[in-house]
């Protein structure tokens, strides 16, 4: 049993549900069928899928994720300490930087909720925010949708909304959340420059080099976010990591950085004062 969904990822497949039940693509290992309508050139041929009908209830009616989705909790006026880590585009670094800040507000004895906001269904991003110490963890999927290309920026906004209320009413001390792909991503840069979005978080941008470091902290600031930090890819290189912080004058932080808990404790007392 697979979910009909739509796929943004520039570094594999692009794909869109189709209209009927024809052959269609395995678009995403997660489990989403999709025509496949272009992919990056090192992706080998999707596998072939041939359906054979849509899943249905003991009244013949159609399941959708959407009958099982979390309905909207009750808003907090003190929000807990929130990072959202954004990237300059897909495996800038995201989900590790995600984790590894989750492992290191752990380790300050924080409880830590999390979640993914946008993108395409699939476990392995969010068990790895579980296996670092994230509880509750959360993403789209519990809000209704197998993916969140093309849906549309209001809808965008509730499940934003919904994921970061339901974790605050889980009483945790600092929420991290993932937003998919790049700021230049649709969905992405609809709800970046959302008021919901720019009040209910403190960003870290993830990047694989240093130029695109800059550009994101600055394509950031011309939309009033800003940046505590900046992890990711380019964190592989110390050379890298020194042109990250002299072109963004931002502080540049390593995984190992990240675990420590150092970045959680001198947002924490920023906030504070």
């Amino acid at each position: 049993v697979l979910c009909y969904g739509n796929r943004y990822a520039p570094d594999q497949f692009e794909a869109e549900i189709p209209e009927d039940l024809a052959p269609c693509d395995l678009a995403a290992a997660g489990g989403v069928a999709a025509r496949v309508i272009g992919q990056h050139a090192s992706m080998a041929l999707p596998t072939r899928l041939a359906p054979v009908g849509l899943l249905g209830d003991r009244h013949g009616r159609v399941v959708n994720l959407s009958q099982w989705a979390l309905k909207p909790s009750m808003e907090h006026s003190n929000r807990p300490l929130t990072f959202a880590v954004v990237g300059s585009s897909m495996n800038a670094g995201k989900t590790t930087t995600a984790a590894n800040l989750v492992l290191g507000l752990c380790r300050t004895d924080h409880k830590v909720g999390a979640a993914k906001v946008t993108g395409t269904g699939a476990g392995g991003d969010i068990w790895l925010l579980q296996d670092a110490g994230g509880t509750p963890v959360l993403d789209f999927t519990y809000a209704g949708y197998a993916s969140t290309y093309r849906v549309p920026p209001d809808e965008i906004e509730r499940i934003f909304v919904t994921l970061t209320s339901h974790l605050a009413s889980a009483a945790v001390d600092s929420i991290v959340l993932e937003v998919a792909d790049g700021l230049f991503q649709e969905e992405t840069a609809a709800l970046l420059t959302t008021d919901s979005f720019a009040s209910r978080v403190d960003g870290i941008f993830a990047a694989g080099d240093a130029l695109g470091a800059a550009a994101g902290v600055e394509w950031l600031a011309r939309h009033g976010l800003s940046v505590i930090a900046i992890s990711g890819l380019l964190t592989c290189s110390p050379l890298a990591m020194r042109e990250a912080q002299r072109a963004t004058g931002l502080p540049v932080v390593d995984a190992e950085g990240l675990r420590s808990g150092g970045l959680a404790l001198k947002s924490n007392a920023a906030a504070v004062a």
